[in-house]
């Protein structure tokens, strides 16, 4: 008991101050324990060693973490193929001046929760970083004020339902092992919607307050995110642009981009656009970033292909036509060698598309504009293209003596082709967990391998999605919990609690007990939190005489309010660099939350469990 006491504080020390890569803490703690009960090996009652390697090490087998390992991976799958971010999108449309800040921001939080609760926590923070910093440019407000109460938002929303949290899973898993009813997927749904709503208030309303006004991310890259290509759209009889004006350059249905030159037949009309209205085979010249053109592509990306070859085709069209619309697209950057022999031509002349298997999507000239068709631009050295193409075709061009390859703009588009049937296998996974047809490992398991098996991942993309550090650390945990059950330690503070707060009540004792596991949470992962806790959780709630689960909600819930740290939960590491965030920056916008959200539980729990 005291061995594994001394592993535990030892790993909480490396944990807090990254003696060591906590892959190598959590394998190295694996590694002790098996030693150790080797020598010294615990008897059962049965008179057989209780823990011997293939218990230790059973974590790794473990369902909720096989379970966590299948959802990260059905998030990949949610972000590869935009399925969240064309609604997210949405949002940016909403409200305006500071009113229409804090509608879009609670709008763009609610949508958090909800989500978040059906979904891993990670890949929807990914998702909506960049809509966060979008609503912080658009209403003048620092990204800074913003990052956080993401965080918060998408950790509230994972305390709702079984599978809204890694953290959830690992507190069902230790009661399964302790020979204890689990939880039904929507068993603490009511007070976790309690906890939710009282944390959203804050989040909305006060955290913005407490948080410093500092640059972001995407303020720092400015001269690099803020560069801008000529594009070309060219209007189809059935664009939706058809019949649609541009007032000063701007297209409301073209967000985030400016038109700079319209081409129409032979003539060609120059700003300013005030009487302007769209015909079929208008080529439009526009402006735009690339992060405003990459996220065209997710809406209408046949708009961007523009004939660049007139009369020109590939060896076998039937098999190459409809290449760029395909999954596994890859959005890069290339710049024109100064010895190229593109020099003076354009894009039709050179045949780029021909040669490269690529499409140019924009041209972009230093500082310059240029108010040209993107097929009348006769191409000069330093000039950078943003080309779309195939891995293996973009690949190529780090091969091409008239261009260069810009290795770190190269980046994968999402599988658009592939939305709905992961948006269907996704709703699937979620009816079958939450309706109890199939265990939730089942569900989630069989759900991840669909989007492997339908080509909305591919094997490389799904091992991607899995995270070393959360399969090491979970499996530790596990080990470490186990160790603790079996070695009597969970009974020992148990009961010492009792002791130390005889005579106290047992919704007083909850009470202290969440604040205590809601303190650890932030300098451990919650994930250790919560498989440590949960044996004693269980002892605790057996010695006071109430109902096992009360306390395990508790678990969930404390374990869950990793707030005031970085450290406690991989959200708040998310989006530590793109709010610029100092370690103080949490615990600012933490600590009141931790309060808060513990007086509504002390409050509520007590009332809804009648103890």
């Amino acid at each position: 008991m005291w061995v594994v006491f001394a592993l535990i504080l030892g790993a909480l020390v490396f944990y807090l101050f990254e003696r060591a890569a906590m892959e190598m803490t959590s394998l190295g703690i694996i590694c002790v324990l098996l030693i150790f009960f080797h020598f010294f090996p615990v008897v059962g009652a049965d008179g057989a060693a209780a823990l011997p390697p293939a218990r230790i090490l059973q974590g790794f087998a473990n369902p909720a973490l096989i379970t966590v390992v299948a959802l990260l991976v059905m998030g990949q799958g949610m972000i590869r193929t935009g399925v969240l971010d064309r609604g997210a999108g949405l949002i940016l449309g909403l409200g305006g001046g500071n009113a229409g800040l804090i509608v879009s921001m609670l709008v763009a939080l609610v949508v958090t929760i909800s989500v978040s609760a059906f979904l891993n926590n990670i890949p929807v923070v990914v998702i909506f970083i960049p809509i966060m910093e979008a609503l912080a440019h658009r209403y003048g407000r620092s990204v800074s004020k913003l990052m956080i109460p993401l965080s918060y938002a998408a950790v509230l929303g994972g305390m709702t339902t079984l599978i809204g949290s890694s953290t959830n899973l690992l507190v069902n898993s230790a009661l399964i092992e302790m020979k204890v009813a689990p939880f039904s997927f929507f068993d603490f749904s009511i007070p976790g919607l309690v906890m939710a709503a009282a944390g959203l208030g804050y989040v909305v309303f006060m955290a913005p307050r407490l948080l410093p006004d500092r640059a972001g991310l995407a303020d720092d890259m400015s001269d690099e995110t803020g560069r801008h290509f000529v594009a070309q759209i060219t209007v189809s009889a059935d664009s939706k642009l058809v019949g649609k004006g541009a007032p000063g350059g701007h297209f409301a249905s073209l967000p985030e981009k400016t038109l700079r030159l319209v081409q129409r037949g032979e003539r060609a009309i120059l700003p300013p656009f005030e009487d302007y209205l769209v015909r079929p085979g208008d080529v439009l010249v526009v402006a735009a970033t690339r992060k405003a053109l990459a996220k065209f592509l997710a809406g209408d990306p046949g708009l961007l292909y523009p004939n660049l070859e007139e009369g020109r085709s590939f060896p076998s069209d039937t098999d190459r036509g409809g290449r760029w619309q395909e999954g596994g697209q890859t959005l890069a950057e290339v710049m024109v060698a100064p010895a190229s022999v593109m020099k003076g031509q354009t894009l039709p002349q050179i045949g780029f598309r021909y040669k490269t298997h690529c499409i140019v999507l924009g041209i972009q000239r230093r500082s310059r504009m240029i108010p040209q068709r993107l097929t009348d631009i006769r191409l000069e050295p330093g000039d950078v293209l943003l080309v779309q193409g195939q891995p293996d075709d973009v690949a190529a061009l780090r091969r091409h003596r008239d261009v260069g390859l810009l290795e770190w703009s190269a980046e994968e588009l999402p599988a658009l082709d592939h939305a709905k049937r992961a948006t269907v296998i996704f709703l699937s996974v979620v009816a079958l967990a939450a309706s109890g047809a199939v265990p939730i490992v089942v569900a989630a398991l069989t759900g991840a391998a669909a989007l492997v098996a339908f080509g909305v991942l591919n094997v490389r993309q799904a091992f991607q999605a899995v995270d070393p550090k959360i399969v090491t650390t979970i499996a530790s945990a596990l080990a470490l919990g186990v160790d603790l059950q079996e070695t009597g330690g969970a009974r020992y503070l148990a009961h010492g609690l009792v002791t130390a707060f005889q005579g106290a009540s047992p919704a007083t004792i909850l009470s202290l007990f969440f604040l205590l596991v809601a303190g650890l949470s932030n300098i451990i992962s919650t994930k250790t939190a919560a498989v440590l806790f949960t044996p004693i959780a269980v002892d605790l709630a057996i010695e006071l005489g109430v109902e096992p689960h009360v306390f395990a909600v508790a678990v969930i819930f404390a374990a869950n309010c990793s707030f005031a740290s970085p450290l406690g939960y991989q959200t708040n590491l998310l989006v530590m660099g793109p709010g610029h965030y100092k370690f103080t920056d949490f615990a600012r916008a933490g600590l009141p939350l931790i309060v808060l959200l513990w007086a509504a539980f002390s409050l509520f729990a007590p009332w809804y469990y009648g103890i």
